[in-house]
C-alpha cells in the first residue's frame, strides 16, 4: 500500500515528514523498558512476523527466520534472539492510521457505475512525469483502450482509494475484486483539504477526510474540480489472487495483518522486522507490530502508519488517528550491537 497517513496527508494535517537525519541514534533498551511488553500477544505477532520474513534478504534476518517457524513461545523467541534498539533522528513520534477501502462498482459501465479504475498506460511507465489528473480525468486520453478494471459509482470514494493505494470493489452480485498500486503519473500529491483552507471555507483544524469528502459531495462539479486540484494519480492492477479473508498486499507484496502490521520508514526501519509500538492519546496502543509497508507520508525514524482493516468501520478508526508516542524496532542481537559500536566511532 502507499500510507490514513495517507489521508491524513489528504487533509492538511501531516507535513511529508522531515529530512532524513545522517547519524540517527541507537540506544539498546532492555524488553522490561518496554511498557506493557508482558501484556502482548506474542504469539499473534510471531504469526505476523513469519507472514514476510522469508522475504527478507539479509543474513541474521533469514537465519532468525528459518527458526521461527519452530517456535511455541512467541515471547521466549522474540526475547532470546532479539534486543530493543531505540532509533532516533531528532523528530517526536507519531502514529496515524491506514485502512483498505470497500467501493461498490461493476465490471462494466452503467447509469450508476460510471467512474472508471484504470490500469497504467504503457505509455505512462516509459516517463517519469506524464499527464496531470485533470487530463486523465476530462482529455479523453483513457477512453477505448481497455484500461478500465471496474467502473465505480462514486468519484469522492474513488480517489481516496487513490490515496490509500489498494481496496475491494463490491459487485451487484456481492463479489469482491481486489485492487492494488500499479503506479502513477509522476506528479506530486497537492493536499486538497489545504486548498480548502487556502480558499477560506475551513480553518486548519476543521479539515478530516470526512469534511472534504462531504464538501465534494454537497457541491458537484466544483467538487470535483477541488478534487483535480491534486496532479497526482494512481494506476491500479487487480490481485483478486488475494483471499478475502487475507488483508491487501503491502510493500512487501504478502498480506498485511489488521492491527499488526505498520507502514514505516525503511531508511531507518528494515521492512520485515518486529516494532514495538507505544503509541499514546484518548486511545493508547502498546503492542508488537511487524513493519510489512512504507507509505509516501511515512518519512522518520519514530514515524508510523497502523493498519486498521477493511471497510468503513476501519476507515472511521484510522481517519482518527494523530497520537504522539514512541517506536522501539526489535533487532537481531549481533545487529543490534553492531549498530551500537557504530555510533559509539
Amino acid at each position: 500500500m502507499t500510507g490514513l497517513g495517507r489521508a491524513l496527508v489528504l487533509a492538511g494535517l501531516v507535513m511529508t515528514g522531515p529530512a532524513l537525519a545522517q547519524d540517527p541514534l541507537h540506544t539498546v533498551l532492555e524488553f522490561s523498558d518496554l511498557s506493557g511488553w508482558a501484556d502482548d500477544d506474542h504469539d499473534a505477532a510471531l504469526r505476523t512476523f513469519i507472514d514476510t520474513c522469508s522475504d527478507m534478504r539479509d543474513p541474521d534476518w533469514r537465519a532468525l527466520c528459518g527458526v521461527a517457524r519452530d517456535q511455541t513461545s512467541g515471547r521466549a523467541f522474540f526475547e532470546l534472539f532479539f534486543r530493543p534498539v531505540m532509533i532516533e533522528d531528532g523528530n517526536p513520534g507519531l502514529f496515524t492510521g491506514y485502512f483498505e477501502p470497500e467501493l461498490d462498482g461493476s465490471r462494466r459501465a452503467t447509469p450508476r457505475f460510471r467512474y472508471p479504475v484504470y490500469a497504467m498506460p504503457p505509455e505512462a511507465r516509459l516517463t517519469d512525469l506524464w499527464l496531470p489528473r485533470r487530463d486523465i480525468e476530462t482529455s479523453g486520453v483513457m477512453q477505448g483502450r481497455g484500461l478500465e478494471i471496474a467502473w465505480v459509482d462514486d468519484p469522492v470514494e474513488l480517489f481516496f482509494l487513490q490515496v490509500q493505494g489498494s481496496g475491494r470493489i463490491r459487485m451487484p452480485d456481492g463479489q469482491m475484486i481486489r485492487v492494488g498500486y500499479a503506479g502513477k503519473n509522476g506528479h506530486e500529491y497537492r493536499s486538497v483539504g489545504l486548498e480548502l483552507v487556502r480558499r477560506g471555507v475551513y480553518d486548519q483544524h476543521q479539515v478530516s477526510a470526512e469534511v472534504i469528502k462531504n464538501w465534494v459531495r454537497r457541491n458537484g462539479e466544483e467538487g470535483l474540480d477541488l478534487l483535480r486540484h491534486n496532479d497526482s494519480y494512481v494506476f491500479f492492477r487487480e490481485v483478486s489472487h488475494v483471499p478475502a479473508n487475507k488483508g491487501p498486499l503491502g510493500a512487501m507484496n504478502r498480506s498485511i495483518t489488521t492491527l499488526r502490521t505498520i507502514a514505516v520508514d525503511p531508511a531507518f526501519v528494515p521492512l520485515g522486522a518486529p516494532v514495538w509500538i507505544e503509541k499514546a492519546g484518548a486511545d493508547p496502543m502498546h503492542r508488537l507490530m511487524i513493519a510489512q509497508d512504507t507509505g509516501s507520508a511515512i518519512k522518520g525514524a519514530q514515524r508510523a502508519d497502523i493498519f486498521f482493516g477493511t471497510g468503513d468501520a476501519a476507515g472511521r478508526l484510522a481517519g482518527t488517528l494523530k497520537d504522539p508516542g514512541r517506536m522501539v524496532v526489535l533487532m537481531p542481537i549481533q545487529r543490534a550491537y553492531a549498530l551500537l559500536a557504530e555510533g559509539a566511532e
